[in-house]
């Protein structure tokens, strides 16, 4: 058993409520209490999200504020600057903020940091090169990073520039000295926290149409919010925040106009992505998002942001045919740092005492330390940080395990870091090689002080306990209702106890790293599927399987299949 299982209890009184008045399966039922929606008004407005249902923009901490310096640009006819980042959700948000503004008539350029020269976020030396491209610049708007740029804000308005910052980062304390920080983390009732920086942008380009509507202004009064929502799907699921809230609402109806776009360099996209037809989420995180962002981590982000802006087939094929090629060579560069970071953790590997991972090298390319940081968690799931870069610095992204808060414990080492910043699962940091050792022992110290060891075995939260009867195609089905499946409103889950199998598994693949199983309770019987199983045992025996239930279409033919997580021996 690779998991710790949480397997959802029942609540039949509540569930009943729902199956009577919404007329649901029991196991949807079921589903929807563990998303902690137990009154059917909250079922409904989940399983059928409306865009009429989002919330007044002006909700969001600062934003009056933000969009009051905004309007003052505008009349003054004053040149603005957008400060993004070189990830997904930086570049959809960049380039949704510029093609809105410019339509709404603000005198609009993007500046795109390049991570390998400048580093994360709003540096100094990001603000310099900026203002030496744009040097009228007076007004920036920093989207998606910013939160604690304190100095480099305080250097912009030593020099007469105004800033405004749009982000979902935790803020430093003190907060940066913007003319307004957006940012949900400052909201005292969390609202909107679920949001990342382009569900943000969507709202600020939102609360600046309500205000020209108001004046009655015909630029705002025709304005379409709705053509944006490509961006805002591709962003939000990229950048891999909650599928609830706001995004619950944002995230489909943005599918299905990413399904439909006519922007032509998401055309061009899709197509080197291999993307047809209608586009999921699984598509934007597999597919097209890794496509995107490689062009900020190979190099710089600027051939991304051109594709997601080009104005024709003729510009944006080449563009795409570019990024997918980064893609590959990112994948390769990926695969050989993450095969060096295991190798080297594992050779020194002690589960009592390494409760947070800390490797680096030089050389390393800092591009794809993330992923590979993401990499090394599955495979040991401890906290990460991955470090690359040359003797003067090394800069690194951090990935965590749940109740572990990776950005709260880089503020406990400030005096051993040069810069760090992030959020609870998710993290960056510049730090000078020779302070990596200590950074290591003071975070395990932390780490050990913080979790606990059953947290450092990946739990798997399990839906309900069901009986092989009650999968059936119907009910199966009802389930695609609660998608887009994502970050925090996982692929549904389910126990199946006390099966065996009713004829030897079959390995399957090139080099047999699958199996399929024939599984039975003895009243149904069901295929199952084991996906990279390799050389690990399979079941044998009595056993209770983890799965994922779902439709398989083969030749015409629609049937349900387990899609197995974990396996254990019975327990009952």
């Amino acid at each position: 058993m690779k998991f710790r299982w949480n397997i959802a209890g029942p609540q039949p009184l509540l569930a009943n409520k729902l199956i009577e008045e919404l007329r649901l399966s029991p196991l949807l039922a079921q589903c929807l209490l563990n998303r902690g929606l137990s009154e059917p008004a909250f079922a409904v407005a989940f399983l059928e999200p409306r865009l009429k249902s989002l919330a007044d923009p002006f909700l969001l901490p600062n934003m009056a504020a933000g969009v009051e310096r905004l309007w003052l640009g505008r009349n003054r006819g004053e040149p603005i600057v957008i400060f993004g980042d070189y990830d997904v959700d930086g570049v959809t948000s960049t380039a949704l903020l510029l093609e809105s503004l410019r339509a709404l008539g603000w005198k609009a350029e993007a500046y795109l940091p390049s991570r390998m020269d400048e580093g994360y976020g709003l540096t100094q030396e990001g603000a310099e090169n900026c203002l030496q491209k744009f040097p009228r610049t007076t007004l920036l708007l920093a989207v998606d990073c910013g939160s604690t740029a304190v100095e480099s804000i305080a250097w912009l308005r030593g020099r007469g520039v105004d800033v405004l910052v749009l982000d979902h980062h935790q803020p430093s304390n003190p907060t940066p000295a913007a003319v307004a920080l957006v940012n949900p983390q400052l909201s005292p009732d969390g609202a909107f926290v679920e949001l990342c920086s382009v569900g943000l942008a969507f709202k600020l380009v939102h609360a600046i149409v309500k205000r020209g509507r108001d004046e009655k202004i015909p630029a705002f009064t025709d304005f379409d919010l709705r053509p944006l929502l490509d961006l805002v799907a591709l962003g939000t699921v990229a950048d891999l925040v909650p599928l609830t809230g706001e995004n619950r609402i944002l995230v489909p109806a943005g599918l299905k106009c990413l399904s439909e776009t006519r922007r032509p360099g998401l055309v061009a996209l899709k197509k080197v992505a291999e993307v047809n037809g209608e586009v999921n989420a699984y598509a934007v995180g597999f597919q097209l998002g890794p496509r995107l962002n490689a062009a900020g981590r190979m190099e710089n982000a600027e051939a991304a942001l051109r594709l997601v802006l080009a104005k024709d087939a003729t510009e944006a094929t080449p563009l795409a045919a570019e990024l997918d090629a980064r893609n590959r060579e990112r994948q390769e560069v990926e695969r050989g740092i993450a095969e060096q970071a295991i190798g080297a953790v594992r050779a020194r590997f002690d589960p009592g005492r390494d409760f947070i991972i800390v490797e680096g090298q030089l050389l390393w390319h800092i591009g794809v330390v993330g992923i590979v940081a993401s990499r090394v968690l599955r495979e040991f799931y401890r906290p990460t940080l991955i470090l690359g870069g040359d003797n003067a610095a090394f800069r690194g992204s951090g990935r965590s395990v749940e109740g572990f808060d990776l950005a709260a414990a880089l503020r406990e080492c400030d005096d051993l870091l040069i810069r760090h910043g992030g959020h609870a699962m998710a993290a960056g940091v510049t730090v000078h090689p020779d302070k990596v050792d200590a950074l290591r022992e003071r975070l395990n110290g932390i780490a050990r002080r913080t979790l606990r060891p059953e947290q450092l075995q990946p739990p798997l939260r399990l839906d309900a306990e069901v009986s092989l009867v009650d999968i059936t195609l119907n009910a199966v089905e009802e389930l695609a209702r609660l998608e887009p499946f994502g970050q925090g409103n996982s692929a549904v889950q389910i126990v199946v106890r006390n099966l065996q199998c009713s004829r030897p598994p079959l390995r399957m693949g090139k080099e047999k790293q699958h199996a399929k199983l024939f599984v039975t309770d003895g009243l149904a019987n069901s295929e199952a599927v084991f996906w990279g199983v390799g050389n690990a045992a399979l079941p044998e025996g009595r056993f209770d399987l983890a799965a994922v239930p779902q439709i398989n279409e083969f030749n015409g033919r629609r049937s349900v299949q387990l899609k197995v997580l974990d396996w254990r021996p019975a327990t009952t």
